[in-house]
């Protein structure tokens, strides 16, 4: 499975909404505290962008020597419709400072200085190190994951029903005599995640892993091909 610090890293990365929490601007609306972009460096600070005249530079800017603490909070919410649909959810604690001169015009750039992190999502609930963090890589199908799902869901309907001659067992039996409705739910380098709805609402997910990681889109269509023909018979 992926590391807890991967799949932070991950979602840090990603393009699922975030909100930047500081001490006294709980009371601002959350638009104004969402960043314009963000990426980590090096050494594993996360760099957010704000508009020049946001809360969020204001308060950092009239912290100037003075530690300010925030916390960026990641929701991850699954890009097809769903039961359950909030995949999981992220926090990046640590201090803000301004960058002055980095962004562009309008616009300013914060540091935060990564001083501790946490996950919750569809593996489990985790802290993560600083220097666990920091040395981690995104998921490489990151950008890709939401258009793939979506792909997934809308063009591979039959393969993806399939998939219930994999589960074995009371799952597999269940699975062939309700003929749910098999949605996919998340898509990395190690495996493929589906949700198995019945009518009477009940769902439950089930992991289909990789023969072994993929790097890229070339080998996922691959790993996919394969499984999709394993399912098959």
């Amino acid at each position: 499975m992926p590391s807890a610090a991967e799949r932070t890293r991950t979602l840090v990365q990603s393009t699922c909404s975030a909100v930047l929490l500081i001490p006294g601007l709980t009371a601002t609306g959350f638009d104004q505290l969402v960043p314009l972009d963000r990426s980590v460096g090096p050494e594993g600070d996360l760099f957010l962008e704000f508009p020049a005249d946001s809360p969020a530079v204001r308060a950092a800017t009239h912290a100037q020597d003075d530690e300010l603490t925030a916390v960026l909070e990641i929701t991850d919410v699954a890009p097809v419709s769903v039961p359950y649909r909030i995949r999981g959810r992220c926090r990046v604690s640590g201090w803000l400072t301004t960058v002055p001169g980095m962004a562009g015009p309008g616009r300013t750039l914060l540091r935060l200085e990564t001083g501790e992190a946490y996950i919750e999502d569809l593996w489990g609930a985790q802290d993560v190190e600083p220097e666990e963090f920091r040395d981690a890589a995104a998921d490489p199908l990151v950008a890709h994951e939401a258009e793939l799902l979506q792909h997934l869901h809308t063009a591979h309907g039959e393969q993806l029903g399939g998939l219930c001659g994999l589960l074995g067992g009371r799952a597999g039996e269940r699975c062939a005599a309700q003929r749910p409705d098999v949605v996919p739910v998340a898509l990395d380098r190690l495996g493929l995640r589906v949700r198995f709805c019945e009518a009477d609402g009940r769902c439950f997910d089930a992991r289909f892993d990789f023969p072994e990681p993929v790097r890229h889109i070339g080998e996922l269509r691959r790993a996919m091909h394969t499984l999709f023909e394993a399912a098959a018979g």
